[in-house]
């Protein structure tokens, strides 16, 4: 049978952080997180839209707990300011999802100097990961869910212009920043495993579904309302890895349909690209020079 969000056991006494979830696949599962007990910690960008999004959580999920805090990705010292203030609030982490990210925009920088795509999507993940990482692992049976995309088979590492300055195409960047979520989540998976933590890392992609993350993208703003998922289809893989009980580490969800384009959430299987250890191990080096945070080393 197919998995429904009824599927989602009791979260009662959880406690979760969505990145990106004012909008998109994240509110979707920021809000079945909460109707199914957790208590779920949005943490967005910007605060008109965060609080415009925990009125609709609460109207929508009667009784669940919903706390806004503030964070932006494309910034390390927000990183940094929103992990002190999450671990002065909270003891325990039992769901991390990076989810939010940013797909073809012109080109830009964070506000350390990275390509924004990067920076946000994996180096602001990585980040935020290892920071909160003593939480997650003092947690019995936590669990990191890093949302990657379809686009990952179009993604390499160009370590010799990682910042793309020298030739920035926007797609092959959004390409290099989701496989980067995937060669992250295996390794971080890996090394895990060689502590015998009982924290598990796992992905899960959206296949096509309607949200404002496309707006730069013409094809997906003509076709996408007509062929795409609602945002609440999309975020049934994420929400499937973070929930399922038999979900294992190092797995990928994504939609069952044809070409994992819609559909109902189910393992599916990356590209071999992005399980190359050896690539896994130099990005993920590159990761900890450039944002300074050392983790499980």
């Amino acid at each position: 049978m197919a998995w429904t969000f009824s599927d989602i056991p009791s979260q009662d006494g959880k406690i979760a952080v969505v990145t990106g979830a004012n909008s998109g696949i994240g509110e979707p599962t920021a809000r079945e997180l909460g109707r199914a007990g957790a208590h779920v910690v949005i943490a967005c960008r910007n605060p008109e839209k965060a609080n415009a999004a925990l009125e609709r959580l609460e109207s929508d999920a009667p009784g669940g707990s919903f706390q806004f805090l503030h964070l932006d990705l494309a910034d390390l010292d927000s990183v940094r300011s929103f992990v002190e203030e999450f671990k002065a609030q909270h003891d325990q982490l039992d769901f991390l999802v990076n989810n939010a990210g940013v797909m073809v925009p012109p080109y830009s920088k964070t506000k350390q100097g990275f390509e924004m795509q990067l920076g946000t999507n994996h180096l602001g993940h990585f980040a935020l990961t290892g920071l909160l990482l003593g939480h997650l692992m003092t947690t019995p049976e936590s669990r990191v869910v890093t949302v990657s995309s379809m686009a990952h088979n179009m993604g390499k590492i160009n370590f010799e212009d990682l910042q793309r300055e020298k030739r920035y195409l926007k797609w092959e960047a959004y390409g290099q920043s989701k496989v980067a979520n995937l060669l992250f989540t295996y390794e971080l998976q890996r090394r895990l495993s060689a502590t015998a933590a009982a924290t598990i890392a796992l992905a899960a992609h959206p296949g096509w579904t309607n949200t404002n993350l496309q707006v730069n993208s013409w094809s997906a703003r003509v076709f996408g309302p007509l062929v795409a998922m609602k945002p609440e289809g999309g975020a049934a893989p994420t929400l499937r890895a973070a929930t399922d009980p038999s979900a294992a580490g190092g797995t990928y969800y994504g939609p069952a349909g044809f070409m994992e384009i819609k559909g109902p959430a189910k393992v599916v299987t990356s590209n071999r690209y992005s399980h190359n250890e050896e690539v896994a191990m130099k990005l993920w080096k590159v990761s900890q020079k450039l944002t300074g945070v050392r983790f499980l080393s």
